[in-house]
């Protein structure tokens, strides 16, 4: 059930208040785009609501629906994130003496988790069409319709997704610039944005396999498209990207109309390898899978963690088969895994030569983000040593 209360626990009429199962909130819905299940428990709040009693109250996981100024909830967010820090900060137990990498890894990973849950305890309403009826909101409704769809009915959902939400439209309206392919991509909505320059770099410097340029190439998970459009670029006369979740279909057909490639690069559904009856081999395929195998928390955390690494041993095993005669496979993988202590090399080659694959070369670039020497990041040593290669692979005795 989903209580409305007040502050001393009494219940209120109020419209919430008749909500009887979170599931489907009753007069309105619930929204998580990260996955959250909905919270059990929700008091009714406003601007005189203190920092501290709401830190109290979303530590004891209580959800807080805000009924006052949308730029006070945003100023109050911010104090709960400077508790939750301040928190973080301050051990209450001895740490263990020299935390292996991975050790290291799943301690980040429960912290950023128990952060989000915290922060993602102070709810904003919305009505029909993505209205917020408080004062001083801004106007969301595009932004929110380019992530939830369309909204016939009034919902709630956590002002932090809200914000990501915002941020990400500004992305997909402005683009983000990438350097190695002289334009702009424009991520959507829980699509990886290319933001790190280097594996496209590798991919727009790497020399083709042959002196003559390829007549296909395919770009398995192409995400925004922007390795397929960096090959279409480069004079590949006909490039398959090939992609299974929606949202990252539509960004990459969106950025390929945008970027006139539309009779170079033909976007499909599906999952790893396009249909080998309707595409053939291609003497160039390209794979950029997610570096880390772990498994995503929310739905947004695939382009990241890879589970069990599943993609990755996915396109080792099919890339013989999908192969043209001569053809090359370029696997974009950072070693960051391999720092976190989630990935050995020697894993990596074993997964190699039991694809029936061997590898011809490997192109190594040093990361650029400011990550790489922010020495205050928990995971500070793995990215400080992290490369990125391109791995040059061939049928082995072919």
């Amino acid at each position: 059930m989903l209580e409305a209360q007040d502050e001393n626990g009494a219940l209120i009429a109020h419209p919430f208040a008749s909500l009887r199962t979170i599931d489907g909130l009753g007069a309105v819905g619930w929204r998580s785009e990260a996955g959250v299940p909905p919270p059990k428990r929700v008091v009714l709040v406003d601007d005189t609501l203190k920092a501290d009693a709401a830190y109290r109250l979303a530590c004891a996981g209580t959800a807080m629906l805000w009924r006052g100024d949308f730029q006070n909830a945003k100023l109050l967010l911010q104090a709960l994130a400077r508790r939750v820090d301040r928190e973080k900060r301050t051990p209450r137990k001895p740490v263990t003496p020299s935390p292996t990498p991975a050790e290291i890894f799943n301690r980040y990973r429960l912290a950023r988790s128990q952060r989000a849950r915290t922060l993602g305890m102070l709810l904003i309403p919305f009505d029909a069409g993505h209205g917020i009826p408080l004062g001083r909101a801004p106007d969301v409704r595009d932004a929110c319709a380019a992530a939830y769809g369309a909204a016939a009915e009034p919902y709630v959902a956590s002002l932090r997704e809200l914000l990501g939400i915002i941020g990400a439209y500004e992305w997909r309206r402005k683009g983000v610039e990438v350097p190695a392919l002289g334009a702009r991509m424009f991520p959507h909505y829980g699509v990886f944005a290319p933001v790190r320059s280097e594996y496209v770099q590798l991919v727009a410097n790497a020399s083709f396999p042959t002196a003559t340029l390829p007549a296909l190439a395919f770009d398995i998970g192409t995400g925004t498209g922007v390795l397929a459009t960096v090959l279409a670029r480069r004079g590949v006369a006909r490039v398959i990207a090939t992609e299974h979740d929606p949202r990252a279909l539509a960004c990459a057909r969106d950025n390929v109309q945008r970027l006139s490639l539309n009779d170079r690069i033909d976007v499909v559904d599906a999952d790893l390898f396009p249909d080998l009856a309707i595409a053939g081999r291609a003497p160039l395929i390209v794979c950029n899978p997610p570096w880390i195998p772990a498994r995503p928390a929310t739905p947004l955390e695939r382009a990241v963690y890879d589970e069990e690494g599943r993609m990755l041993r996915g396109f080792l095993n099919g890339l013989a088969a999908h192969l043209a005669p001569g053809g090359q496979g370029w696997l974009i993988l950072s070693n960051i895994a391999e720092n976190l202590g989630l990935r050995t090399r020697e894993d990596l080659l074993t997964q190699i030569a039991a694809a029936g694959l061997a590898v011809l070369e490997k192109i190594d670039i040093r990361p650029r983000h400011p990550r790489a020497a922010d020495t205050t990041d928990a995971l500070h040593a793995a990215r400080a040593a992290e490369v990125t290669s391109l791995w040059r692979l061939v049928v082995k005795d072919a």
